[in-house]
């Protein structure tokens, strides 16, 4: 559930999503004013409605009179009503009318679920904080979708996989050479490379030592209130003008087995140029990115659920292997301080669990450490 409990244990987490973070919803365009739309995030459902002046209210799709759903209900301007009964909820989750009994209990007291929503670059993005932490942590935006001078298109998606894997793709660059190889802008370059991963005060890069501007030779990994990935993939001439393309990232759990994907299409265009790629992406570009998208998805779904249970992993997979520590480190730490156990007492990943060794050379050029995995396979069991 959304408001983790302390009953929840860390698989719940790995499996529906860590909580006290952001996490993208939906397009902002799925909800007009007037409208209300049913989603699923992180494990429970959820309705959002929006007022005929704009704003936007995300509540527990559950009505607390008999736990019916509230999105087949009506929408009433500033609150929504129940099919059921007829309970009347507004967007602090509030019950402002009981009409089958007038001065019932019910009546004033917020007692839906509702949670803090912001939108930004098109999309919807809402806290989910567990039971110590229902207000909002800082928000800080991806840079580039802030920035006049870079135009973005928003892409979104529903994949059948768990979120785990759609995130554990895009930390894994080398996929581009072989999965994308027929693509129009991943053709190019090697098919053999040695990866670093470089620390930041927000996250990490994952990058290629030996090949740059190729391919798709680096992904950073950002947590900034929301956790997102920041790429860039050369162009050929026919791409248009504004340089390397680039690809903001989040990946939002919906169930155990399903997510949500957004990518934002991004160049540094301005004037005529602008228009040019503005252009060129509507006309020819798009369709070529969803078939990579596709290629992606049909590739992940058609993987066991139990696929990351029995790996053998090298070199190119310690972006991976890194994001898992992260994201189980934090849940443990999540349930622990729910259920006051320390840390470190729910079966994390070991240091024995991977073997990794520092380089024989000297080190990597751009501050960063490189890192090999021993010679000897390691098999990573993360649920």
């Amino acid at each position: 559930m959304a408001r983790l409990r302390g009953s929840a244990n860390v698989e719940e987490l790995l499996a529906t999503g860590l909580r006290n973070r952001w996490y993208a919803v939906c397009p902002s365009s799925f909800v007009e004013p007037g409208a209300m739309r049913r989603v699923t995030c992180l494990g429970e459902h959820w309705v959002l409605f929006r007022e005929p002046d704009g704003a936007l209210h995300m509540l527990a799709d559950r009505c607390p009179h008999r736990g019916a759903p509230l999105s087949p209900g009506s929408h009433l301007g500033n609150r929504i009503a129940c099919a059921y009964h007829g309970v009347q909820v507004d967007g602090s989750g509030t019950v402002v009318c009981v009409p089958g009994m007038p001065g019932c209990k019910m009546e004033g007291r917020r007692i839906v679920r509702s949670l803090p929503l912001e939108e930004f670059a098109g999309a919807v993005l809402a806290w989910f904080g567990d039971e110590k932490h229902q207000q909002p942590g800082t928000l800080v935006p991806p840079e580039y979708l802030r920035d006049e001078a870079v135009s973005s298109f928003l892409c979104y998606a529903e994949w059948d996989v768990p979120w785990r894997f759609a995130a554990e793709n895009v930390l894994d660059p080398m996929h581009g050479a072989f999965l994308h190889r027929e693509s129009h802008s991943m053709f190019a370059g090697s098919t053999t490379a040695s990866f670093k991963i470089r620390e930041t005060d927000r996250g990490f890069y994952f990058e290629k030592t030996d090949q740059q501007n190729t391919n798709f030779d680096w992904v950073e990994l950002c947590r900034t209130g929301v956790d997102w990935v920041n790429l860039a993939i050369p162009y050929p001439p026919s791409g248009g003008p504004g340089g390397p393309f680039g690809v903001v990232g989040m990946v939002t759990p919906a169930t155990a087995t399903s997510c949500k994907v957004f990518f934002w299409r991004y160049r540094r265009v301005q004037g005529w140029q602008r228009s040019v790629w503005r252009f060129l992406y509507r006309t020819t570009l798009e369709e070529r990115h969803w078939a990579v998208l596709e290629q992606d998805r049909l590739m992940l779904e058609a993987m066991a659920l139990d696929a990351d249970a029995a790996e053998h992993l090298y070199q190119h997979d310690l972006g991976v292997v890194r994001v898992r520590r992260l994201m189980r480190a934090e849940a443990e730490r999540q349930v622990a301080e729910l259920t006051d156990d320390g840390p470190g007492t729910r079966g994390g990943i070991g240091e024995g669990d991977l073997r990794v060794a520092p380089p024989s050379g000297s080190g990597s050029p751009a501050g960063g450490q490189s890192l090999r995995v021993a010679d000897a396979p390691t098999v990573v069991q993360v649920p």
